[in-house]
């Protein structure tokens, strides 16, 4: 009974009356025509001719359903009315011909069957209520109902079981056309190849978007984290022994909270607005112009950090690709907060660019532009010794969050980023190829 009666069979039912109603403007255009044709008569006095008519407003329905946004609407419908799952329909306007045919066959069968529905859900309540009433108002058994059912001369207790039979009749009818439609749906309204893979781009998209996101934040604010609180820790040892290197500390901890706000604040407007491209955002930092300032704060902390850089044949690091420049110092700076934070003693720091090999020398080459002499790779190494076991520091690995990050900003340029432990000192390496050209 639920299945007939129910919530869901309800507006199953709601929606095929709206189709009957969507049906109507081509039904009564097509009136018009076949009265005319038929030599001015009206077609609504005479059943084969509104027969014919609502067979001929078909095709009409079927051609407007190919333009306009008959599918969205569609889905919509379905998806508020018949229980259709979500996913089992396309979002957005059919693009190909082949989704556009599907769409107007939905369209078509959705107007057409509630064009029935409708008709039989008006007439045939009060012809049962009549029916069903004969044999306790008189009146009604002197009434010729017409198409010779009832005469004057029938048993009035008939009529009450052929009245409800055309209720009973009317509820099935009305529950099966709404399970067809519903059964249909996704198989003219459900996503083409075309629609899945295009929603697979976006999602892919979206997911890329999310990482980078991701791995900013991560860089940003957890380098700043594990950077301030080496620093506050040092300062707090050298308050009574060294005033200056406090004073050094707490300005590294104010530059270093200053210019994370300003990253933090970039990333968030990326989250509110998706505009990387705001006048008010902070650039992003790069080697050549904030490598110095990192590796200052870093040694505020009491971080040895010695650097040897060999910019080569750029001449130095203002050469590089805008992008090769942004995802190194993201590098270095992850590999300087993994030292920080598992390592212990001086960190051993080289970077340099160097004639490709292998992979990257391989994408390098496949990208150069003509002025370009050779391909070229940027290779970063860092090194220091591993935290005694002892140490108040946290267990070092080589699958953290920031490693991946940094290994995802070195493959989308075709690198790689290696870290682990050689020898007695932990190690991390990673070579970007240099295309020779600003991205």
């Amino acid at each position: 009974m639920n299945r007939l009666l129910g919530a869901r069979a309800r507006w199953r039912w709601v929606h095929q009356i709206l189709g009957g109603a969507l049906l109507m403007p081509y039904f009564l255009l097509m009136q018009v025509v076949v009265g005319v044709v038929a030599g001015g008569v009206n077609a609504l006095d005479s059943a084969p001719l509104s027969l014919l008519a609502y067979a001929l407003c078909l095709p009409l329905v079927a051609a407007t359903a190919l333009f306009g946004p008959v599918r969205p609407m569609s889905v919509a419908a379905v998806r508020a009315m018949c229980g259709v799952p979500g996913e089992a329909l396309a979002d957005g306007p059919a693009t190909s011909w082949a989704a556009r045919g599907r769409a107007s066959a939905w369209w078509t069968l959705h107007l057409g069957t509630g064009a029935l529905i409708s008709g039989m859900t008006l007439a045939v309540p009060p012809m049962a209520v009549a029916l069903i009433a004969v044999p306790f108002v008189g009146r009604l058994r002197d009434v010729r109902l017409g198409y010779g059912w009832f005469t004057t001369d029938a048993t009035p207790y008939a009529a009450p079981l052929a009245g409800i039979g055309l209720l009973a009749g009317l509820v099935l009818c009305a529950a099966g056309a709404g399970w067809l439609l519903a059964r249909t749906a996704p198989v003219l309204l459900g996503p083409t190849p075309a629609d899945r893979l295009a929603a697979a781009e976006e999602r892919a998209s979206d997911l890329a978007v999310r990482n980078r996101l991701a791995r900013e934040l991560h860089d940003a604010v957890g380098h700043a984290l594990s950077a301030v609180t080496l620093q506050a820790a040092a300062a707090r040892r050298m308050l009574e022994r060294d005033p200056e290197f406090v004073r050094e500390a707490l300005a590294a901890i104010e530059d270093t909270t200053r210019r994370t706000v300003g990253e933090l604040d970039a990333v968030l407007g990326l989250l509110r607005d998706g505009d990387p491209a705001r006048p008010d955002a902070a650039p992003a930092p790069t080697l050549a112009t904030d490598l110095d300032g990192l590796l200052a704060r870093t040694r505020a902390g009491g971080t040895t950090v010695t650097a040897h850089q060999e910019p080569g044949p750029v001449g130095d690091w203002a050469g590089l690709p805008a992008i090769a420049s942004r995802e190194a110092y993201r590098i270095v700076q992850e590999g300087l907060s993994n030292a920080l934070r598992h390592g212990a003693g001086p960190v051993d720091l080289r970077i340099r660019v160097r004639a490709g090999t292998g992979t990257a020398a391989a994408t390098a080459t496949a990208t150069a532009t003509a002025h370009d002499t050779g391909p070229r790779e940027l290779e970063i190494t860092m090194t220091n010794p591993p935290a005694a076991p002892d140490a108040d520091r946290e267990p070092r690995s080589s699958g953290g969050r920031g490693l991946r990050g940094a290994a995802e900003r070195a493959a989308l340029l075709g690198g790689s980023v290696e870290a682990g432990p050689r020898e007695d000192r932990w190690r991390l390496r990673a070579v970007l190829p240099l295309a020779g050209g600003d991205r």
